[in-house]
Order: C-alpha cells, then sequence, then structure tokens
C-alpha cells in the first residue's frame, strides 16, 4: 500500500467522480470510498494523509468516523462536505477535530486550499505536483 494524499469518502457516486477529478487534477493522489465502513475495513488508512467525506452517510456518518479515527489513534485531517450549513453539525464536528466543512456545492479552489493547508506541513513545500487553479 502506498501513502495516497487524499481518501475521498462519498456515497454519491457523481460527486465522488467529480471531487476525485479536481483532485486528480491538482496533482494528488487520491483513492475513493462509497463508505465509511468500506474505508475502515482497508489496509488504507493508515496511508491516508487527508480524509475528504461527506458529513452524512448511510451507515457510519463522518462525524462517528472522525471520532472512530481519535479513539484509535489515527487522527487524520479531515475536510467535510454536506449539503447544508447546520451549525449544530459544525459545532459536533468541531469539537471532535474537524479541520472544515465545505457546503456543497462549493468551489474547486476553496476545497483545494482546504486539503493544502491539511497536507502542507509547517515550514514544508506542498505536495509535489499540487497546484490550486487559477479562477
Amino acid at each position: 500500500m502506498r501513502e495516497t494524499d487524499v481518501v475521498v469518502i462519498e456515497a454519491d457516486d457523481l460527486l465522488s467522480w467529480a471531487i476525485t477529478r479536481i483532485l486528480r487534477t491538482a496533482g494528488l493522489s487520491v483513492e475513493v470510498f462509497a463508505s465509511v465502513e468500506q474505508f475502515i475495513r482497508s489496509d488504507q488508512v493508515p496511508f491516508t494523509a487527508c480524509l475528504v467525506v461527506d458529513v452524512q452517510m448511510p451507515g457510519m456518518s463522518g462525524l462517528q468516523l472522525q471520532s472512530h479515527l481519535a479513539s484509535t489513534g489515527r487522527p487524520i485531517p479531515i475536510v467535510f462536505i454536506t449539503t447544508s450549513a447546520d451549525e449544530r453539525v459544525q459545532a459536533i464536528g468541531s469539537k471532535v477535530g474537524a479541520v472544515d466543512f465545505q457546503v456543497q456545492p462549493s468551489g474547486e479552489k476553496a476545497l483545494l486550499k482546504e486539503i493544502g493547508l491539511r497536507l502542507k506541513p509547517k515550514g514544508k513545500q506542498e505536495p509535489t505536483g499540487f497546484h490550486i487553479p487559477e479562477p
């Protein structure tokens, strides 16, 4: 298994495809899972640098994934995507360490900026080949 810049967990195939296309065009390595459970059962967890996860998923939710990862000692930075700016959900997410909420549809530049911040350790260069497209 190789290190992956971003894992996208999204049940909606069209949205998953669109996000993956944006990330790969920006030069990021991407893996995709249709459910949180599928991701947890995979060998990918320890090789994931950042997650893009839908807050409301069938089965285990994105927020439950975040709690699970924290409880198992594998806190992976997560950029949540959601279709509504529910302040209650954002407050819960912030309490368990959410790094950002992107209300869909959001611009690709905003999504890439947040992911870039999660992938760029302090004082280091951005991942090789990563770029945020100009508007």
